[in-house]
């Protein structure tokens, strides 16, 4: 389920590397980023604006099966070069690819990496690579980060989406070690009205992990062994493993188990540690 247009996931991608551009001005390329260890700020751009290329290579194309990402992984450059032409570069990159979203359409059919097979993935996924990674930009230049409401609600829709896979785990023995009774976790979005649907239960006593929405019209909110409240921008980047950047958005609050929210978020973030 997505919850944006095609269009508007596409002007995200630019809105969010304009962000990201902005951030960066006169910044020092050689700098670490604290959250990406063993990067520098440039190859965290480079990284960027490879996946963007990467994405539009396989929009454009209209590609049926897995195009090279060494763009995306290959992020070796020169730190002593000038940083506005990177942030052009950067810039640049967002721009065609949401030009070959938009020429595509909503219902062309194109590989993904995860179930789908639409532009719609490609934008989405690529909004929420711009967003988070300008999280790490602010962190590695020591300037500030905030992140909408409506995108952050977003990326925690698609987090979910991601639990479900397979794929999101090191192994079937890592999973079946999250299972046992009992074993439930809560994730509750403090910000906003009634429109605050981000709120799910992760189910860990069945056979596999199952997550369902927490809270709906015809029963109250169901218990859990461990609940993680916060804001939808602060939830987001504590499943991404960046809390700590954040501003103006308030902490995030535990209730209950909190050994059993970090076990599994270790185990589902397997995939965003992959090389």
């Amino acid at each position: 389920m997505t919850f944006m247009p095609l269009d508007r996931y596409a002007a995200q991608i630019i809105a969010q590397t304009g962000k990201l551009t902005d951030q960066i001005k006169g910044a020092d390329l050689a700098v670490p980023v604290p959250t990406c260890p063993g990067w520098s700020l440039g190859d965290l751009l480079r990284h960027v604006g490879g996946a963007h290329r990467w994405a539009e290579e396989v929009v454009r194309t209209r590609a049926t099966g897995p195009v090279s990402d060494d763009q995306v992984n290959d992020v070796s450059g020169d730190d002593r070069a000038d940083t506005a032409a990177l942030a052009d570069w950067l810039g640049e990159g967002a721009a065609l690819l949401a030009g070959s979203l938009l020429e595509a359409g909503p219902g062309a059919r194109v590989w993904t990496v995860a179930p789908d097979g639409t532009p719609v993935f490609w934008a989405r996924r690529m909004m929420h690579e711009s967003a988070l990674h300008r999280a790490d930009a602010a962190v590695a230049v020591g300037g500030t980060y905030t992140l909408e409401r409506e995108v952050a609600v977003d990326g925690l829709h698609e987090w979910r989406g991601f639990t479900a896979l397979p794929q999101a785990y090191p192994s079937p023995e890592a999973v079946r070690a999250l299972l046992g009774p009992g074993r439930t976790i809560r994730v509750e979005v403090s910000d906003g009205g009634p429109d605050a649907d981000a709120s799910w239960l992760v189910d860990l006593t069945g056979d596999a992990p199952v997550a369902r929405d927490a809270d709906g019209p015809d029963r109250t909110a169901e218990p859990a062994a461990v609940t993680v409240r916060g804001s939808a921008a602060a939830l987001l980047l504590l499943m991404y493993e960046r809390q700590d950047v954040l501003d103006g958005h308030g902490a995030v609050e535990y209730t209950g188990d909190r050994e059993l929210f970090a076990q599994w978020r270790q185990a589902v973030t397997h995939w965003l540690r992959k090389s």
